[in-house]
């Protein structure tokens, strides 16, 4: 047989079994999606305590009533007091970690994370993390006479503390009373970063060296506690705003996409899939990024994603003197508490 039949014999070969094996993927591709709608529906079935969101919501409102909580003020080191005792209120072991930083411009930043662990000598541990110091520039205003005021922060930052303290509420009040991994063998760390929001401002013509944001986190991931370990982390930032949902981030998806998996699993198990749908968001500086660079710890980054904002990506308030109290949802804080209830209650 010459070759010219012989090609000519191939080529529809060929053809027919790239058509098959096309057919195959997209056969393949729908029994996934059959599957993930089939999940999303019939996966719904809460497990764990009930998430209180009007508590959550008085635990962000409490930081607020100590006014903007920047860095080397009077309302920043009173509510550093206020969050301990809190934890501590709640069974936790409550430890500081105290540490002088450099600001971008030089300033010394007086740092101090919180951190709080229930069922301190447990071996098995999981990390939920959130910052807690606020901006001190509302560099993202709307109006520019506003970029040197400070803000009071109650979304990014408040919010993701006060999520934490509700669960902390929960595990002590229902320790013991089910079988469930989080409350006989697992033990949680409440990890509390400062000096998140530092960060070089919009307005500034300062060359700053290193990266100026996620300070604490930068700290802590470096000065990680003797022997400490945990399954994975998961960070909580901006976790109370109106509208809000929460895209899968980038830098989460490369280091920790098992864990992105289960919350957003959680979440549809939980009834709150959403808040939290199956798209995709880029890579975001944030506090986790020292944790998966610099500790064997795989943590994730729950942060909105507001695609359509004319502002901001994160949303209308984020870094403006409008990030207060009036634009705080309980139904979103609900959401993500009752997800990472649900997370902590499946684990095993």
């Amino acid at each position: 047989m010459n070759k010219k039949k012989k090609l000519k014999i191939i080529i529809p070969l060929l053809i027919l079994l790239v058509a098959a094996f096309a057919f195959e993927h997209y056969k393949a591709n729908k029994a996934v999606d059959s599957v993930d709608e089939t999940e999303a529906e019939e996966a719904v079935n809460p497990i764990g305590p009930t998430f209180n969101a009007d508590s959550a919501y008085a635990f962000t409102a409490a930081q607020c009533n100590f006014g903007p909580r920047a860095m080397n003020t009077e309302g920043h080191e009173k509510c550093a007091e206020w969050i301990i005792a809190k934890f501590t209120q709640y069974g936790c072991k409550v430890t500081t970690q105290k540490a002088d930083l450099k600001g971008y411009d030089g300033t010394i930043l007086k740092s101090t994370n919180i951190i709080a662990q229930y069922k301190p000598e447990r071996t098995t541990r999981i990390l939920l993390c959130a910052h807690w110091d606020s901006r001190p520039w509302a560099d993202n205003d709307p109006d520019s006479t506003n970029w040197h005021r400070p803000i009071l922060a109650a979304n990014d930052a408040a919010s993701g503390v006060a999520v934490m303290l509700e669960i902390a509420r929960l595990l002590n009040s229902s320790a013991g009373t089910t079988q469930s991994a989080v409350e006989n063998t697992i033990g949680v760390d409440f990890v509390c970063f400062d000096a998140e929001d530092w960060g070089t401002p919009q307005w500034s013509d300062v060359e700053s060296e290193g990266e100026t944001w996620a300070l604490g986190a930068q700290y802590f991931a470096t000065n990680l506690p003797a022997g400490y370990e945990a399954r994975y982390g998961i960070l909580l930032d901006m976790v109370g705003g109106v509208g809000a949902q929460f895209y899968r981030e980038g830098i989460s998806r490369q280091y920790a996409g098992q864990i992105v998996k289960k919350v957003w699993r959680a979440a549809r198990q939980a009834g709150y899939g959403s808040y939290f749908p199956k798209r995709n968001n880029g890579n975001i500086t944030d506090d986790h990024v020292p944790l998966n660079l610099n500790t064997h710890i795989p943590t994730i980054d729950i942060i909105p994603c507001y695609p359509d904002c004319e502002q901001s990506s994160f949303g209308p308030t984020w870094h403006t003197i409008k990030d207060d109290m009036e634009h705080i949802d309980k139904n979103t804080l609900k959401a993500v508490g009752q997800t990472l209830i649900q997370t902590l209650y499946t684990e095993e």
